[in-house]
């Protein structure tokens, strides 16, 4: 614990270093997980598929036409592969894999599931929401007056023995999102035991539905890559085939801007998303389709492009975790994880000091996402966690963030404990 005098000395010194950061006029910004423009010229070839005359697929479907709703048999095929779900249980669209995730939850408000009536007559509709999580997840269930109930995030997945218990008493409760591969923002891959007991654990809701967004399934930063889980498997062994919604893209794979989104269940659900797109849409882009499986033909020339990837991201994160370790570690004041795939660092400072960071950070040029944004409507009770995304800037502005976040952490820690009572004397 400082004394008195030793904490003022600190603030006096963490306030000139953040007064000389100022000076440097930066401009940096560390809040959306994008891919660096390095990233997204790996597949620049792509924009030259397909061929001037090629525009047939491997079953003669000519991709400038309307139709094909399902998407391409041979790009499903390829990704049902990586993703374990059957290619006639899976679903090819446009580039975002949220828009499906958009459908589905409408679908079900509007027309209802597979096994229940429209949840839009029923008094009220909540999902669980594991947190720290992925803040587009949490806007979509607002915007759609969706209530969320917050899950805390372990080790290897939510906390089992909390949401077994609220799906089992609730029957308001008709979904979870799950990010089950490097979660979004802790990097934390669901064990198996975790998602059997989501497979089989009985729910008040007959229709209720596990949003399974495998956004980084292939995104590994370590040798010994984690495997997709099997979620289709275990839920239809449960008896709960229709319980599961896989959701995927290349969006971070190819071009962010135009990829490919998959969404992959039970056929009955299949069927029941295909009813809906087929009002809304004529088919799907099949030349982007076609584009995508002829520049990444099979599984192995993916998980091949990934390793791209991987060699242009990992320098990111571990040089994010190099600083983290020298400017914060043995200081007792923050936390982080060390993630072995995804696109997130999550980043724990003392309570009540998150807003601050991020305020001081503004203030020096750095931009980071706003505290809170892990958390349903952008609350986070404790106000102690910040996302840091390290993929998009270049090495040297990963540097130079990350040292200025790791002073207005300091800076935001000593600033609350000069308020504590009492200091030693």
């Amino acid at each position: 614990m400082w004394s008195t005098d030793e904490l003022a000395a600190e603030l006096t010194g963490l306030r000139e270093e953040h007064g000389r950061l100022l000076a440097r006029g930066l401009s940096l910004d560390l809040t959306r997980g994008k891919p660096a423009p390095e990233q997204l010229d790996l597949a620049s070839d792509m924009l030259a598929l397909p061929g001037r005359g090629d525009h047939r697929s491997a079953d003669g479907i000519d991709c400038r036409n309307y139709g094909g709703l399902q998407g391409l048999p041979e790009l499903r095929a390829v990704w049902g592969e990586l993703l374990g779900v059957p290619a006639a249980q899976l679903v090819a669209g446009g580039n975002s894999s949220l828009s499906l995730m958009h459908d589905c939850v409408v679908n079900a408000l509007l027309r209802g599931t597979t096994e229940g009536p429209r949840w839009v007559d029923q008094p009220s509709v909540a999902f669980l929401c594991p947190v720290p999580g992925y803040d587009r997840h949490f806007a979509l269930c607002e915007q759609l007056g969706i209530d969320m109930i917050t899950v805390p995030m372990t080790e290897s997945g939510p906390d089992l023995d909390l949401v077994r218990r609220l799906v089992a008493a609730d029957p308001r409760i008709k979904g979870m999102w799950c990010v089950p591969t490097h979660s979004n923002p802790t990097g934390t891959t669901y064990s198996v035991d975790t998602v059997r007991a989501l497979a089989t654990m009985p729910t008040a809701a007959p229709d209720f539905r596990l949003f399974w967004d495998n956004a980084y399934a292939l995104h590994h930063l370590a040798d010994d890559a984690a495997v997709a889980a099997d979620v289709l498997g275990p839920c239809a062994e449960a008896g709960h085939p229709n319980r599961p919604l896989v959701f995927a893209s290349t969006s971070k794979i190819t071009m962010a801007g135009s990829g490919v989104c998959f969404f992959g269940s039970s056929p009955p659900n299949v069927a029941w998303l295909l009813a809906y797109l087929g009002k809304r849409t004529i088919g799907p882009d099949k030349l982007n389709e076609l584009r995508h499986v002829r520049f990444l033909p099979d599984a192995q020339s993916v998980r091949a492009h990934m390793r791209r990837h991987r060699d242009i991201v990992k320098p990111k994160f571990d040089l994010v975790l190099d600083i983290l370790a020298e400017t914060l570690g043995g200081t007792g004041i923050a936390t982080w994880t060390e993630p072995v795939g995804g696109y997130f660092i999550s980043l724990d400072v003392p309570d009540g000091c998150a807003n601050r960071v991020v305020e001081l950070a503004k203030q020096a040029g750095i931009a980071l996402t706003p505290a809170g944004a892990t958390f349903p409507y952008g609350r986070d009770p404790r106000d102690r966690n910040i996302r840091i995304a390290p993929t998009f800037p270049s090495i040297d502005e990963v540097e130079a963030a990350t040292r200025g976040l790791a002073l207005c952490v300091r800076l935001a820690a000593a600033e609350k404990a000069a308020t504590a009572e009492p200091l030693a004397g």
